[in-house]
């Protein structure tokens, strides 16, 4: 499998796994979760996307625990983490409402907690998950460059961050932000045309996409998109997931779907994008699907 230069000494596989759903498996045994590590393994899937709030801010443990029981998996993969969210659950279940934590004293700690429930020494990438209105660029901006500093992060980037605030950010910090984890499918294809892609691809910065799969409506729901799915991916004996992964894959913005499931077939097959033939007109027949009309 490809893989995506990051820094000069950190790359990502091309296909990223999520583990937001991590937690809710009715089976978070360390062997099952070795498991489903050593099946992307075997695809040349390496690099793992976390965030402290998952599965109610125990996800980061539970993968811990695997790491624990099977520590050489540490040196095999690349951990992806985030932080600023505080929702009344779990460490924080006395917040009186859900809200964002950019300050310097809340990112450390949430770096603290994450090393610690994921028993490893440093963290390859740490993105701010959402947009902080009340955000002190330059106290945040000095916080990421601090733990880069230290070596417990070893690059920091955003999730979710529109241009205005990626730039705001930016400008307060020494050290590059190295991607953006954004919504990019066919049922969330207006970063193509709003600047969010534009923006991260002329300056050559890596896009993460989650949710590749609308969520799962594209393999489930029956309207135009998933029709021109199923139309492509007949033709080239994969399932129409694959297909939706495979037109991410072909934009040259570099972009890396990040995979979320806990179905140890379906991640055996994360890697059947790279079997899609995708040419350009394949490209806008599935992105004519998705508009539901013609481009103009």
């Amino acid at each position: 499998m490809n893989r995506i230069q990051i820094t000069d000494d950190l790359s990502f596989s091309r296909i990223v796994y999520g583990m937001w759903r991590l937690g809710d498996d009715t089976d978070t045994s360390t062997a099952h979760v070795q498991a489903k590590i050593e099946a992307c393994l075997e695809q040349g899937i390496t690099t793992m996307d976390q965030a402290d709030i998952y599965g109610g801010y125990e996800a980061e443990e539970v993968l811990g625990n695997a790491l624990k029981a099977a520590p050489a998996l540490k040196d095999k993969i690349e951990i992806v983490t985030k932080c600023d969210i505080v929702a009344p659950m779990g460490r924080y279940s006395d917040a009186r409402v859900k809200y964002y934590d950019t300050s310097r004293a809340h990112i450390l700690a949430s770096v603290d907690h994450s090393l610690r429930l994921m028993d490893v020494d440093k963290i390859d990438t740490l993105l701010v998950h959402r947009p902080d209105p009340m955000m002190d660029h330059k106290e945040t901006g000095a916080a990421l460059d601090e733990l880069v500093a230290s070596g417990k992060v070893r690059s920091v980037g955003v999730s979710n961050f529109k241009l205005h605030d990626w730039t705001l950010l930016q400008s307060a910090m020494d050290t590059p932000l190295i991607t953006n984890q954004i919504e990019l499918s066919l049922t969330a294809h207006q970063g193509f045309t709003n600047g969010d892609v534009a923006y991260l691809q002329e300056r050559d910065v890596p896009i993460m996409a989650w949710s590749p799969l609308g969520g799962g409506s594209l393999m489930t729901g029956t309207g135009a998109p998933q029709k021109a799915l199923a139309s492509v991916a007949e033709a080239n004996g994969v399932d129409s997931g694959a297909v939706a992964v495979a037109w991410l894959l072909a934009h040259p913005a570099n972009i890396m779907p990040v995979m979320g499931t806990n179905n140890i077939n379906r991640i055996k097959s994360l890697s059947d994008a790279l079997k899609v033939n995708m040419d350009r007109q394949t490209w806008f027949e599935l992105y004519t699907a998705a508009l539901g009309q013609e481009v103009p």
